[in-house]
C-alpha cells in the first residue's frame, strides 16, 4: 500500500476539526443552520492555511444526507461519493492549468443541468487568479445570475489580481495564517496519535519554520519523520535536517557585524553553507534573530512578543542594550531585500556575501537607514570616549568639481538614456551583475560607450570579470538593439562630481560662431 503524506492524512474531515480559522467556520456553519447560503464565495490567504479543505468540508455539508453541528457527517453515500472524487455533484478545476475560456464554458454547460442526487451542484476552482481576462468575463454572468442549486467557491493566493467586478460578486472570506501555539499543538497531537518520539523544542520549530501553513508544518514533520525512522527526534536533528542554524552562530554573526570583522562574519557564512545550511533558510532565520532583538529594543524588554528560552531571551536583553534602534532597522531592510533577491539569483552566495559586507560598511549606502547609523556609531564612539579618525574617503566626497563635458550628439544621446534608466537597468539585470552594477555609476566616453565607475576595491573586481561585464552589454544590446561599449574604471576616493553634458550639435544650433573640439 502506498505511503500517505501527512498532509493529506491528516486533512481536516469537519469545520471543528480546522485549525486557527475559527471565525470563518463558525460563520459557515451559521449559514449552513439556517440556510441563509450564497451562491459564490471567495477565499483568500497564503498557501496552506486551509482554503481547500475549508471548500471541500462546505462542499460535502452542503449536500450531505445526514448533517452534524461540525458539519458532514462523512459517512452517508453522498459524502463517500464526494470524498473519493466520483461525485458528480461537485467539480473541482484547478485554474493554474484550465485558465481557458473553453474551461469556462465547459463549467457554464455543466451549469445548466441540476444535480441528479443531493441539493446542490459545487464548482471549486483553485487559483483562480490564474484565469485569462477572457475566462474572467465568461465567468461573470453565470456568477452573478447561477441557478439556485449552482454554488461557486473561489480560492486563491493572490487577491489583487481577481478583477473588481468578480469580487462584487462573491462573499469574501480572509484566511490568515495560523498562530505558531496552534500549529505546535496540532502537530503534538499528531505525534501522539502516530507514535512519533519528538521533542517539544523540535515541534516549535517546525510550527515557528511553517510560517503560519499548517500545511507546510506537516510536510516538514513528514521531512524530519523520515529521515530519522523510528528515532527520538531532537532539536538538534531538526536543525539539521531543515538547513536551520542554532542561536549561537548568530550571535556570533551579530557580534561580528557590530564590530566590523568582514573575516570572522564571512568565515562565519562559510561554515553553514559548508556544514549544509540553504543560504536562503540561514537569512530568514538571522532575520528572525534581528526581528527579536528590535521587539525587545522597541518595548523595554518586553518578552510577550519574543518566543523563545528564558535563558536565550536574557542573552537577547543584554545584545540589545549593545545596538541602536536605526542599526538594527538598516540591518532588517538590508536582509529582508537579500532574502528576496536570493529567490532568483544564480549565485547566491555571492549575493550573500556582498549584502553582509554592505551591512558592515554603511557609508557605501546613501539612503537614510544609514545615515542614521553612521550618526549612531559617532554618537556611540562620543559617548565611549572613544578618538573619531578624520576619513579621507569622507572628506573627499566633500570636494565638488565643477565641470562641463561636450559630447558628439550620437554619444550623448546613447549616454543620457543609459544614464537616466540605470537604475531600471540594474534591477533588470538582477543576480551577481546586478548586485554589483548597483554599486557603480556610469559616464560617458567619448568616443562613444559608457564608463562603469566603481568606488570599492572589491566591486571592481567583480564588475570587470568577463561573464558580468557580458551580462551587462547583452543586456542593453536587447535593450536599445545595439553594441555599446563598455569600460570599467576603479575611483576609490569617491568625489562627489558637478558634471553637466552637452551636445556639440546642441550647442552650435545656438551659438553663432565656430567651435573648436579639442
Amino acid at each position: 500500500m502506498s505511503y500517505t503524506a501527512l498532509y493529506r492524512k491528516f486533512r481536516p474531515s469537519n469545520f471543528d476539526e480546522v485549525v486557527g480559522q475559527e471565525a470563518i467556520t463558525k460563520t459557515l456553519k451559521n449559514q449552513l443552520k439556517t440556510g441563509r447560503i450564497s451562491h459564490a464565495y471567495l477565499f483568500c490567504g497564503t498557501r496552506g492555511t486551509g482554503k481547500t479543505s475549508i471548500a471541500k468540508i462546505m462542499a460535502r455539508a452542503l449536500n450531505c444526507e445526514n448533517p452534524t453541528d461540525a458539519g458532514p457527517c462523512n459517512q452517508c453515500p453522498t459524502c463517500k461519493s464526494i470524498i473519493s472524487e466520483t461525485s458528480i455533484n461537485v467539480l473541482e478545476i484547478d485554474a493554474a492549468s484550465n485558465n481557458g475560456v473553453d474551461n469556462i464554458r465547459d463549467i457554464k454547460e455543466q451549469v445548466q443541468y441540476p444535480p441528479t442526487f443531493g441539493k446542490y451542484k459545487v464548482f471549486i476552482i483553485d487559483e483562480v487568479h490564474m484565469l485569462s481576462p477572457g475566462a474572467f468575463n465568461a465567468l461573470l454572468k453565470t456568477l452573478e445570475e447561477p441557478p439556485e442549486y449552482v454554488i461557486f467557491i473561489l480560492a486563491t493566493t493572490e487577491v489583487h489580481k481577481i478583477p473588481v467586478t468578480v469580487l462584487s460578486r462573491c462573499q469574501r472570506y480572509d484566511f490568515k495564517r495560523i498562530g505558531m501555539d496552534s500549529i505546535s499543538k496540532r502537530l503534538k497531537e499528531l505525534c501522539k496519535s502516530e507514535g512519533v518520539d519528538i521533542e517539544d523544542r523540535a515541534v516549535d520549530y517546525i510550527a515557528k519554520s511553517a510560517d503560519g501553513a499548517m500545511r507546510d508544518a506537516l510536510s516538514l514533520l513528514d521531512e524530519c519523520i523520515s529521515f530519522l525512522q523510528n528515532e527520538k527526534i531532537t532539536y538538534d536533528t531538526v536543525l539539521d535536517i531543515l538547513g536551520a542554524s542554532d542561536i549561537s552562530v548568530f550571535n556570533e554573526l551579530f557580534e561580528g557585524i557590530l564590530s566590523g570583522n568582514t573575516i570572522e562574519v564571512l568565515n562565519l557564512l562559510n561554515d553553514s553553507i559548508v556544514a549544509g545550511k540553504e543560504i536562503g533558510q540561514f537569512v530568514t532565520d538571522f532575520l528572525w534573530y534581528l526581528r527579536n532583538i528590535l521587539i525587545l529594543k522597541s518595548t523595554q524588554n518586553d518578552s510577550s512578543l519574543v518566543d523563545m528560552s528564558e535563558q536565550n531571551l536574557q542573552n537577547l536583553k543584554e545584545i540589545s542594550n549593545t545596538v541602536s534602534k536605526e542599526t538594527l532597522m538598516r540591518y532588517i531592510r538590508n536582509l529582508s531585500e537579500l532574502s528576496n533577491k536570493l529567490k532568483s539569483a544564480t549565485q547566491k552566495r555571492v549575493v550573500a556575501e556582498l549584502e553582509f559586507i554592505r551591512l558592515m560598511t554603511p557609508e557605501m549606502e546613501e539612503n537614510l537607514d544609514s545615515v542614521l547609523d553612521r550618526l549612531s556609531r559617532l554618537e556611540s564612539g562620543i559617548v565611549t570616549g572613544a578618538v573619531v579618525k578624520k576619513n579621507n574617503t569622507l572628506n573627499s566626497e566633500i570636494k565638488i568639481e565643477e565641470e562641463v563635458i561636450e559630447l558628439p550628439k550620437a554619444t550623448y544621446d546613447d549616454f543620457m538614456t543609459i544614464k537616466k534608466e540605470w537604475n531600471s537597468i540594474v534591477e533588470h539585470i538582477g543576480g551577481m551583475a546586478g548586485s554589483v552594477y548597483k554599486e557603480a555609476d556610469v559616464e560617458p566616453l567619448k568616443t562613444g560607450g559608457i564608463n562603469v565607475i566603481f568606488f570599492n576595491r572589491m566591486f571592481f573586481d567583480m564588475g570587470s570579470g568577463e561573464s558580468t561585464v557580458s551580462d551587462l552589454r547583452s543586456y542593453l544590446k536587447e535593450k536599445y538593439g545595439k553594441d555599446i561599449v563598455i569600460k570599467t574604471s576603479l575611483r576609490e576616493n569617491k568625489v562627489v562630481r558637478n558634471t553637466r553634458y552637452v551636445s556639440i550639435e546642441d550647442i552650435k544650433s545656438v551659438i553663432n560662431t565656430d567651435i573648436i573640439v579639442e
